[in-house]
């Protein structure tokens, strides 16, 4: 079977290929010209076959526009030995079965006919009058043609039954309203018997008269059908307008039962129609007003936020004093953004996540299923999981796609894995349009007033006697000033469980309330989030707003919404603490000692942990003149004037760059006069430039993804309405951004009027001795935009990664060939999998290659091709795995798992960019979960040893 090769000519002349997509196998599809020849009693064919080639072949018509008739392809000749076997088609007994059949078909109700046998009748009755036709066709005279079928039709039944002829029932059932299926092949057939007396006629030389006849029979059969259409269109008219007055005669009366409630939902109508009158409506809002940041944001209308609990179905309105909501998340440490994988993690006791350095080697992901519930009753869900895993017998312990010991649950609904609950938070309040906008300079003095304050404070109460001069106290704010908690106990208490999971999983630790790194890591989690989806619609060309599935969006509202507020839980000491110390990397304070300099600080971080930590100063403020919205633009502005000073450090000059003719724009003009200041305090650390349209083009494309994150962060913060021009992904993105953000489109006019306050600044921060070590090569130079990761290059023959895997010895047993070498997809490097040499141990176990290599390259989560298996593997942690698809298939579109085939295998790109899109969607823990909960035998796979 194999070596015949003469089949495969003869499906590709009657059929294409048609190649695989993402998921499923290539499938040959049969080449139009021989749609004609399609027999639907094929001897071949089982019922199934039978049904799904029917289907196919009415989709297909209805596809090109012809009528969905299916006739018998033309007969084959028999030769003369078997030429009267014809004659079976016209023999009495199967003329009397037929009008039996169709006189049954004549009255729906009565007889015990079925669709299949009326189908059979029709087929033969074709077969036959197909065979007459041959047969005139290929005559000389009309005494050749031994086959009459068609005058046969035509008469009436015998005496005992009195039904009229085949043709008259055929003609009767042709408009038949229970046979509507049939209605094309009956009138193929009734066509057919007029061409047969038509091809009579001419050969008994009369065919002058038929040829005008055979129009008008035409033209009856469509008047026909004509007037039975309307006739139904006119009854189906009068049946909607029944039933809808039907509709509105039992509306009226339910009103009129319950007055009381309708009253009470129409004044509440009225209040909100009033209400909506004296805001401004959406038209009136322009992009030029549509901003998510500073007092002048324009926040959502509807303010309430009415959810269902999946598990006991009842609806609530989210508030932070009534009973707790929470969203079903999974919370995991990430390397997708990572631009530098040589970075060792830290040791979890004392490492500082205050600073994330911009080559963002690590971070925390959170994702969610979008399922929301009472946290009462997730609670009681999570308990009776425990139990359950409790009473399961030993030997089964641990053998189940979710560990409960991690907090590991799967959602109720989706059955997708959760490992924590995020609180649902109301919105942030609309900003208060009273109080004065403090300009930049005023609002720095005044915070720089106030941190003096805590200090002195904080000084006090840990040394004891006042030994320095007291600072200057502004106006309104209190120390020691304890702000009201707005959230009930259930509220605070998700809102913990939110942060020990984030705390758990960022660092690896067990829980500690106390740490004052706790509220950092919910920070960290939101940032990070961020970051990585903004990475995926830029790569996916997707807008910024309204491309985002459902379960996406809300993940990052509540996500946005709770980090906010986490600071509420933690002490106010060590947020105000975090607040001082972040600050002093943007306005340097001799006071504050370990601070980074700005090339080792991702600014996006620094303004998210600013902008949810200022709120904490802002709570001691009870003048009631300040605005925390002022505090967030002020500090949106600054975190982007050091995000331009830092793309300006890290520039390159590109080789092919010609110099722009014409004269210079102000941007560009600004941005050389700020590059020749950094290269005054500076020197020769960095490269000259002649003119500034270069640096310009490198800064806007370098913090394009800044804006971007930042417009996100805001929009969900904030809950309001994107611009329509950041709907789309049409021109206009840069205008829009800047504008939504409150920010001016030549952002180097930041610098330029603050120019005074700024410069003094800016000779700090490259005055600290980090920009210096870094700009000479000591440490990993991160340049922006930084690019977004991809697994690597695989090559397009197969047969390349074999000979890579049969050359490549395992590192440890003295240059021994390995048994199953295994390639990282994410890093490139080929392991010893599955065996006892390269075996290493990892918190206590021992585990194989592919599982310790994960926790150096992917922060626990591994993706990996077995060569010689051909077979993807993805593992997440020491116990979960699955097996996935390979992205190489053969000419017919299939895999060859085992390589057992062994035909040649080529790369298939879509299935590929379908697992790079997996990794960077953060969904391989997800897939790996399904995989296990629906394939029990996945489970006993011992997966730390691979």
């Amino acid at each position: 079977g194999n070596r015949e090769t003469g089949l495969e000519r003869v499906i590709d002349s009657v059929a294409s290929f048609k190649k695989p997509g993402v998921t499923g196998r290539g499938l040959y599809e049969l080449r139009p010209e021989w749609n004609k020849h399609f027999n639907l009693y094929f001897h071949h064919y089982s019922r199934a076959d039978q049904s799904k080639a029917e289907e196919a072949q009415r989709k297909l018509r209805r596809q090109n526009a012809e009528d969905t008739a299916l006739p018998p392809p033309l007969p084959p000749l028999l030769c003369p030995l078997f030429g009267s076997l014809v004659n079976v088609l016209q023999c009495d007994v199967l003329l009397a079965v037929e009008g039996a059949v169709l006189q049954w078909a004549v009255e729906p109700s009565g007889g015990g006919w079925t669709e299949s046998m009326l189908q059979r009748v029709l087929h033969l009755v074709g077969m036959a009058l197909l065979e007459e036709q041959q047969q005139l066709e290929n005559s000389s005279g009309d005494d050749d043609v031994t086959l009459k079928y068609s005058s046969k039709i035509t008469r009436p039944g015998e005496a005992p039954s009195t039904s009229g002829s085949v043709l008259a029932l055929l003609e009767s059932l042709q408009n038949a309203p229970h046979l509507e299926v049939h209605k094309d092949m009956i009138t193929w057939i009734l066509k057919m018997v007029g061409n047969i007396k038509m091809m009579r006629e001419r050969t008994s030389s009369s065919s002058s008269i038929n040829i005008n006849q055979e129009p008008g029979l035409e033209e009856t059969v469509r008047d026909k059908d004509k007037a039975e259409r309307k006739r139904k269109a006119e009854m189906a008219r009068l049946r909607r307008e029944k039933i809808m007055a039907q509709m509105s005669e039992m509306q009226k009366h339910f009103i009129n039962e319950n007055k009381e409630l309708f009253q009470q939902s129409m004044e509440e109508l009225e209040a909100s129609t009033s209400a909506a009158e004296h805001s401004p409506s959406s038209s009136e809002l322009t992009c030029a007003s549509q901003i998510c940041v500073g007092p002048k944001r324009v926040d959502v209308a509807d303010r309430r936020q009415l959810v269902t609990c999946i598990l006991c179905q009842e609806e609530q309105e989210v508030r932070g004093l009534g009973r707790a909501m929470v969203l079903a998340a999974f919370t995991q440490r990430s390397t997708v953004l990572s631009k530098n994988r040589s970075r060792s993690f830290p040791d979890p006791e004392h490492h500082d996540p205050l600073f994330m350095h911009p080559d963002l080697s690590m971070g925390i992901h959170t994702a969610s299923c979008g399922h929301i519930m009472h946290a009462t009753c997730w609670q009681r869900y999570f308990e009776a999981v425990q139990q359950k895993e409790q009473r399961r017998q030993q030997r089964l312990r641990g053998h189940t796609s979710y560990n409960v010991e991690n907090g590991e649950f799967l959602c109720p609904l989706c059955e997708c894995l959760s490992n924590t609950v995020i609180p649902l938070l109301p919105h942030t309040p609309s900003p208060d349009r009273s109080v004065d906008h403090p300009s930049l300079e005023a609002w720095l003095k005044r915070t720089s007033q106030q941190i003096a304050v805590i200090n002195s404070t904080h000084r006090k109460q840990s040394h004891g006697a006042a030994q320095e001069v007291e600072p200057v106290v502004p106006d309104g704010f209190r120390v020691n000033f304890i702000p009201p908690t707005p959230f009930s106990s259930s509220v605070i208490e998700m809102m913990n469980t939110f942060s020990m999971s984030a705390y758990k999983v960022g660092l690896k630790v067990n829980p500690n309330e106390q740490d004052p790194r706790v509220p950092v890591l919910s920070w960290s989690t939101c940032a990070y989030t961020m970051q990585s989806i903004e990475r995926l619609l830029m790569d996916e060309k997707k807008p910024l707003f309204g491309s985002l599935p459902c379960r996406q969006d809300d993940c990052l509202s509540s996500l946005t919404r709770f980090s906010s507020a986490c600071w509420t839980s933690a002490p106010i000491k060590t947020v105000h603490s975090h607040f001082i110390r972040l600050l002093a990397v943007l306005v340097p304070d001799s006071q504050v000692e370990g601070t980074p300099c700005i090339l080792n600080t991702d600014m996006f971080h620094l303004l998210v942990y600013s902008v949810l930590s200022i709120s904490s100063l802002h709570s001691l403020d009870q003048s009631g003149r300040s605005s925390v919205d002022s505090a967030h633009l002020h500090l949106l502005h600054v975190v982007t004037v050091a995000h331009l000073v830092q793309i300006l450090l890290t520039f390159t000059i590109e080789e092919l760059s010609m110099d722009q003719d014409g004269e210079e724009s102000e941007e560009e003009q600004l941005t050389f006069q700020l590059y020749s200041s950094l290269r005054e305090h500076l020197g020769s650390a960095l490269p000259e430039v002649s003119s500034g349209w270069q640096l310009w083009r490198y800064v806007k494309i370098g913090i394009l993804p800044f804006l971007r994150t930042t417009a996100l962060f805001f929009h969900y913060l904030n809950s309001s309405v994107p611009p329509a021009d950041l709907l789309g992904t049409g021109p206009g993105q840069w205008e829009a951004l800047c504008s939504y953000l409150s920010l001016p489109s030549n952002l180097l006019l930041l610098y330029q009027s603050h120019r005074p306050l700024l410069e003094p600044l800016i000779y700090r921060w490259c005055c600290h001795p980090g920009v210096g070590q870094m700009l000479q090569g000591g440490g990993v130079l991160v340049r922006f935009p930084r690019e977004s990761n991809r697994l690597i290059n695989l090559p397009e023959d197969y047969s390349i990664l074999i000979n890579q895997a049969s050359s490549f010895t395992c590192p440890r047993s003295g240059g021994d060939k390995s048994r199953a070498p295994t390639l990282c997809l994410v890093c490139g490097c080929m392991l010893c999998s599955q065996s006892y040499c390269c075996q290493t141990e990892v918190d206590g176990e021992d585990v194989g290659a592919c599982t310790a290599h994960t926790f150096t390259c992917g922060a626990g989560v591994g993706l990996f091709l077995r060569v010689r298996e051909s077979q993807v593997l993805f593992v997440a942690g020491k116990t979960k795995g699955c097996f996935y698809p390979p992205p190489y298939l053969d000419d017919y579109g299939e895999t060859d798992q085992g390589l057992k085939r062994g035909n040649p295998l080529h790369l298939c790109s879509e299935r590929y960019m379908k697992i790079e899109r997996l990794w960077r969607q953060h969904g391989i823990a997800e897939v790996i979960g399904h995989a296990q909960e629906a394939n029990q035998t996945l489970v006993a796979i011992d997966w730390q040893h691979l």
